[in-house]
């Protein structure tokens, strides 16, 4: 074999080892950044279910592709390029940016939190703000809209949060760190709702089994019961875990935000309060500290919801009504 051969094949060698030290290098960023929008996720995966309740089984799974496609596109075609765009050339509007999308987080829990304690004032606010999509032909169009619009906040707020988390570099390594985040988040977010919307088939599916041996049918048809029994009380939980991340979350982005822009004294009461809380009790300091730090982000998100819901009424949905009328619209078929 030649010596220019030999050499060669080194230096491949060498490209190989600095390609895969590269990727291994974008994978771990990407864990450690995505871990950082934990919280988002959550709400996220708690709150999309809530969109697909009401249509028929055939409907569900369809639904949540169409959500999930409006997702993967929200992130790598709008909202990657333009989070690299706005770190390049105009980084201190991403903070703002977030503190308006945890407002709307803010709006949309306390929105519900309304529905859940006054449904006569919730159903007059629906009403008065209009339907989401332009276009809306059927309950199924709008159900989906509504939920790529909330999908698309959240997923801003997961890209920015990510974005803030990666170490300064190439624009192209922050770039495929982003895209590595968004798909593998989307495809967990929406493989878990799939799970949880189709568990209810599942255990019908069990409950009428019949299984190899009479051990085997009972312990199916048991399991298949619990579960189409359950599936209810999950969803309400998960519906109540999804408002109180909105609030939370979103609470939470604004305290950072306050935290940059106001007096030093609103962070300093805060850790203050944590710190007094985890002193007290040692053993679950960390547990504590966290509680009281969401706790205070939960408060922050219940006055800022309760604030931008007729801020919303009287301002921005005259403007949104107003806006719809010179855009193209087709005519609404009936809901499914």
């Amino acid at each position: 074999m030649s010596v220019g051969l030999i050499g060669l094949l080194d230096d491949i060698a060498g490209i190989a080892k600095v390609a895969a030290a590269s990727l291994d290098d974008v994978a771990s960023q990407a864990a450690k950044a995505g871990a950082k929008a934990a919280g988002v996720v959550i709400d996220d995966t708690a709150v999309t279910p809530g969109y697909v309740i009401g249509f028929e089984p055939k409907r569900e799974l369809p639904i949540v592709g169409k959500i999930a496609a409006g997702s993967l596109r929200n992130k790598l075609l709008i909202l990657l390029p333009a989070a690299l765009l706005l770190s390049y050339f105009l980084p201190w509007t991403i903070t703002p940016l977030l503190m308006l999308g945890g407002g709307y987080l803010c709006y949309e829990g306390v929105e519900k939190v309304l529905e859940a304690v006054m449904p006569h004032h919730a159903h007059q606010h629906e009403a008065q703000l209009g339907t989401v999509a332009l276009n809306a032909r059927s309950v199924e169009d709008e159900k989906v809209a509504s939920a790529i619009k909330t999908d698309f906040i959240l997923s801003a707020e997961i890209m920015a949060i990510t974005l803030a988390a990666l170490p300064a570099g190439s624009i192209w390594k922050q770039a495929l760190v982003l895209a590595v985040v968004a798909i593998g988040i989307t495809v967990a977010v929406y493989g878990v709702v799939a799970l949880i919307v189709k568990a209810d088939d599942v255990g019908v599916a069990l409950a009428r089994r019949d299984g190899a041996s009479a051990i085997g049918r009972a312990i199916g048809r048991a399991v298949g019961r619990g579960t189409v029994r359950g599936m209810p009380v999950l969803l309400k939980i998960l519906s109540v875990v999804g408002t109180a991340a909105m609030i939370w979350v979103g609470g939470g982005i604004i305290l950072h935000g306050l935290e940059v822009y106001g007096p030093p004294a609103i962070g300093h009461l805060v850790k203050s309060a944590a710190e007094a809380a985890a002193h007290a009790f040692p053993p679950l300091a960390a547990i504590l500290e966290w509680a009281v730090e969401a706790a205070i982000s939960g408060v922050i998100g219940l006055l800022v919801g309760a604030v931008s819901i007729p801020v919303v009424g009287f301002v921005f949905a005259p403007a949104w009504k107003s806006l719809k009328r010179f855009l193209p619209r087709r005519q609404n078929t009936s809901a499914q």
